[in-house]
């Protein structure tokens, strides 16, 4: 097995280009919590103690991601986004933490976050304002504020566009990188860059980006709709084939939070929305109040084999491979050890659909046999064959998610998914 493995794993840096950010951080999707989608810009801890964006919020979220099972799955992140700091830098012109929402200071918390096994995220934008009316890092003020970051103990940085224009971004998010790994500290780099240029070709140079950044924004903030989800669906898999050769282990395109566990989602729509982001090799990065999560969505955000597929070694970014006109559409990930991860997704709004078709009609390899498990059931189906008609019933705008390995043979052509060229067979 450890020969198969490392002939694909020779036969994709081959297929795959090499050239990534030099900081051996992200080689899987990041995970863990981000404040922005569910508690904004809510500054009033007068009125509104409990969710406003202060270090009770981050040290009860720490807590929360600690104790709660979460952080043995890998949700590692507690990130502080827009709105932390106070509304002016001090006499040495640093950027300083909200004197009265963050009394302790950020190396306090970061301090905290650390003890519990985890790791701070904070927010910086390259303008002269972020998006909420806070001290933007303007490029005199880059190596700076990378260094104070860094003093912190901060372990990711996501660096929005706000007040910023194309010339400053083209400047500042490299000699931000730059300047995030002169400080010698492991910093993951999230970049919006992408995401102020339109997120597609020829204004944004997905080969450079991933030179630059860990992850980045290609597209819209999510809100709290399944609407909101629907159109960050549509955009990047319209998109994937200038969308899907760009992500990798270190680099990943970054479709925004899960807000599985908040208000805009149902049952049906926080699986898809899981399943979806999982396919895409995203990030994973929660946007709720993990004090007063359901049950449901809890069980959702920590399936076992679902979080082992997302942080897949490979890291190749799955696709849609089929649409059809009945609004059943299919999507597929490829996976280590010849592995691969399906997901059939329905648009209807009508009732359960019954959708018939066979691993041949999904061009996976001729003659080969799988095991099959239903990633939230846990059933498994054994000794599917490639030509073998199946069905599943997909719940309105729900998924059935399928992990799918080839059970044992003396040889089995392995397809992986090459950037941009469809199926490539590989021995």
């Amino acid at each position: 097995a450890s020969a198969l493995a490392f002939a694909l794993a020779l036969a994709l840096a081959l297929a795959l280009p090499s050239v990534a950010l030099e900081n051996g951080l992200a080689l899987t999707p990041p995970m863990g919590w981000l404040a922005w989608e569910r508690f904004r810009c809510n500054v009033d801890c007068q009125a509104d103690p409990r969710h406003c964006i202060s270090e009770t919020l981050f040290y009860e979220m720490a807590d929360r991601l600690s104790e709660d099972g979460w952080r043995e799955l890998g949700y590692e992140y507690i990130n502080i986004d827009d709105c932390w700091s106070a509304k002016h830098r001090d006499a040495e012109g640093r950027l300083v933490p909200d004197p009265e929402r963050f009394p302790r200071g950020i190396k306090a918390l970061a301090d905290y976050v650390h003890a519990r096994g985890l790791k701070l995220g904070i927010y910086g934008d390259l303008g002269t304002l972020t998006c909420g009316g806070y001290p933007g890092t303007t490029l005199d003020r880059v190596e700076q504020d990378a260094q104070t970051f860094a003093e912190w103990g901060v372990d990711m940085l996501k660096l929005d566009g706000c007040y910023s224009s194309a010339e400053e971004q083209a400047k500042g998010y490299p000699a931000m990188a730059r300047a995030l790994n002169a400080t010698g500290r492991p910093i993951v780099y999230s970049c919006s860059w992408p995401a102020y240029q339109g997120g597609l070709p020829p204004k944004v140079n997905y080969t450079i980006l991933a030179e630059i950044c860990n992850l980045w924004r290609n597209y819209d903030d999510i809100q709290d709709s399944w609407d909101s989800v629907l159109s960050i669906l549509d955009w990047f898999f319209a998109n994937q084939d200038v969308l899907q050769p760009a992500a990798g282990p270190g680099h990943w395109n970054d479709p925004d939070m899960l807000i599985i566990g908040n208000f805009g989602l149902s049952y049906e729509q926080s699986r898809s929305q899981m399943a979806l982001w999982t396919v895409m090799a995203a990030p994973l990065l929660m946007s709720t109040d993990l004090r007063t999560i359901s049950p449901s969505a809890k069980e959702i955000l920590q399936n076992r084999l679902m979080i082992r597929i997302n942080q897949d070694p490979l890291g190749i970014q799955g696709r849609r491979i089929v649409k059809e006109k009945s609004h059943i559409e299919v999507f597929l990930r490829p996976l280590s050890q010849a592995a691969s991860a399906l997901v059939f997704f329905s648009r209807r709004t009508d009732m359960p659909f019954l959708y018939t078709t066979s691993l041949a009609k999904l061009h996976f390899p001729e003659d080969a046999v799988y095991e099959v498990q239903d990633v939230f059931s846990g059933k498994i189906i054994s000794g599917l064959k490639t030509g073998d008609s199946f069905s599943v019933v997909i719940n309105p705008s729900g998924v059935v998610m399928w992990y799918l390995y080839p059970m044992a043979q003396p040889w089995h052509g392995v397809r992986q998914q090459g950037p941009g060229k469809g199926f490539l067979p590989v021995l």
